[in-house]
């Protein structure tokens, strides 16, 4: 026994609501683009509302300027002036860096030299306390030598007298 049994699918019913509807919707639209009078009227009250949209514009830019408050191109030049105050600090964070490791380098060489004076100095005074020690030796050696010739002298003196 074949029985004829009708199921219910609601996706199909779905398809042809939908399918009925934009064949509708593409057949108004059609009618009106078609019709001359229709396109007028959309050309004049797109430029009407144009019209109404800078009246508005400029009835708030001449409110804002009253009252004294921003606009949205005083918004958009703040947001400006920011992103470039933002770019220079940071290019001055750049030059700062570099100025710090230039003096970081010459503040090294710098040092480097300080020592390299000092032990030089400290070598020249090693040798002049040297020196003077010299010095101080053949001075002593100078006085016994002349207090040795004046005794010589005072000898030969007594001797010829």
């Amino acid at each position: 026994m074949v029985t004829n049994q009708n199921t219910f699918d609601p996706d199909d019913l779905v398809n042809k609501f939908s399918s009925q509807w934009e064949k509708h919707g593409n057949n108004f639209n059609h009618l009106l683009t078609n019709n001359r009078e229709v396109v007028q009227f959309s050309r004049l009250s797109s430029y009407i509302h144009t019209r109404f949209r800078k009246m508005i514009d400029n009835s708030q830019e001449l409110l804002a300027n009253q009252l004294n408050l921003p606009t949205k191109e005083g918004f958009a030049n703040i947001a400006k002036l920011s992103i470039q105050i933002a770019e220079k600090l940071d290019s001055l964070e750049k030059h700062i860096r570099k100025l710090q490791d230039s003096v970081y380098s010459t503040n090294k060489e710098i040092e480097s030299v300080l020592v390299e004076v000092g032990s030089d100095n400290i070598k020249l005074t090693k040798q002049l306390k040297t020196e003077l020690m010299k010095t101080k030796v053949e001075l002593v050696e100078a006085k016994k030598t002349h207090c040795e010739l004046l005794a010589m002298k005072n000898e030969l003196a007594d001797l010829k007298s």
